[in-house]
């Protein structure tokens, strides 16, 4: 039974609380301070075992692990404060410790050592009760405090998970314009998270670009299909038109309080941004960009590359490479780029884990001009 069940508030001692059916260790090799204490323990209303010496006493540990192991330091094949250091390495019993001279160790520095509690001999019985009724409360709010603790720890995980969920759903309607899955979205995240790891981000900000990659397109659903659809080369009123998805993204992410939403507004706005500094929609140059807004232009790039659109086949992987070759240090950051390459085996494990790629043979491809004049 655990502790925060064996706790009954409406059972009062002269100490405040009663606990009943606890397991206690006692551990001495005197037989008559073991009998007191068993006493006292049993008095109490708890499960009481003893050992005669810190070997024994991990033996019984390893059996059943106690609530409070009550030891004295000076026993023969292992002292005390052995047992307290093995106990609180293996287990989460909580020790008091007993001694009648330790000239050598201060109350302080056995606490630091893990003791729950520190009692000189002679013991007096009302003392060990009281010591002990502390110890088990302390033991009881710390798990009831922890068991609060993975309650919210869960609550706020559905909460997570539910507000990603949304947001999934919200990027994929966006998207389903020119992407017949959700695979591309699910593919963008994993790329990016990979990439902004391998870049020596911090794991909240990893975190942030992984969730916030996949909303680097939401402006798209304010663009027309007939432009957002069309196979051949835009013209540049169509451009122009295309141009703006970046800021209505940047719009419909604007002014939010999640690091989240906040981190997809930055890679809504500056995706299309390019470090030769000829990318819109700011013109932004360099390390200007955003790295979160590099990154996405890799990833993104890659994936509608090596994917099959509505006005393009899937290029084999090998072609996707070498077209994207050729924009490094132009179109895309040269550090992450090489980042990219030397983790080009887990991104080709990422592209075959989540489906979508139906790739054609390249001798019977005619490239785009939505590729070879990328928007």
């Amino acid at each position: 039974m655990k502790i925060t069940q064996r706790l009954n508030k409406d059972n009062t001692s002269v100490h405040g609380f009663h606990f009943s059916d606890c397991h206690v260790l006692i551990v001495d090799d005197d037989p008559d301070i073991r009998e007191i204490l068993q006493t006292i323990v049993e008095v109490e209303g708890h499960h009481c075992q003893v050992a005669t010496d810190g070997e024994m006493a991990l033996d019984l540990i390893e059996k059943d692990e106690p609530d409070v192991v009550i030891s004295d330091i000076d026993m023969p094949k292992m002292d005390g404060i052995e047992l307290l250091k093995r106990v609180k390495a293996k287990c989460n019993s909580d020790v008091i410790i007993m001694t009648g001279f330790a000239p050598n160790l201060s109350y302080s520095e056995i606490l630091t050592m893990g003791a729950s509690d520190f009692v000189q001999k002679p013991i007096m019985p009302s003392e060990m009760s009281t010591r002990l009724n502390r110890v088990l409360r302390e033991r009881c709010y710390r798990t009831e405090a922890h068991s609060a603790h993975q309650k919210l720890l869960k609550a706020h995980a559905a909460l997570q998970s539910s507000y990603l969920d949304t947001i999934h759903r919200l990027v994929l309607a966006a998207e389903y314009k020119d992407e017949d899955t959700g695979d591309h979205i699910v593919r963008i995240g994993r790329f990016c998270t990979l990439l902004a790891r391998q870049s020596g981000l911090t794991e909240k900000e990893v975190e942030n670009t992984g969730y916030a990659a996949p909303m680097h397109d939401i402006g798209k659903i304010g663009i027309p299909d007939q432009i957002l659809l069309k196979p051949d080369k835009l013209t540049d009123e169509e451009f122009d038109k295309m141009k703006k998805h970046t800021n209505i993204g940047a719009k419909i992410l604007a002014n939010s309080k999640s690091d989240v939403i906040r981190c997809a507004q930055e890679i809504a706005i500056s995706h299309h941004e390019r470090w030769d500094g000829r990318g819109y929609p700011q013109g932004l140059k360099g390390e200007a960009i955003p790295i979160t807004g590099r990154i996405v232009a890799i990833a993104d790039t890659f994936d509608a590359l090596s994917s099959r659109r509505p006005y393009k086949p899937a290029y084999p992987l090998e072609l996707s490479i070498e077209i994207m070759k050729k924009e490094k240090g132009r179109q895309f950051d040269p550090y992450l780029f090489d980042l990219f390459l030397d983790n080009i085996d887990t991104i080709l494990s990422i592209k075959k884990e989540v489906p979508g790629l139906v790739q054609e043979q390249a001798g019977s491809l005619i490239l785009s001009e939505r590729d070879l004049n990328p928007v």
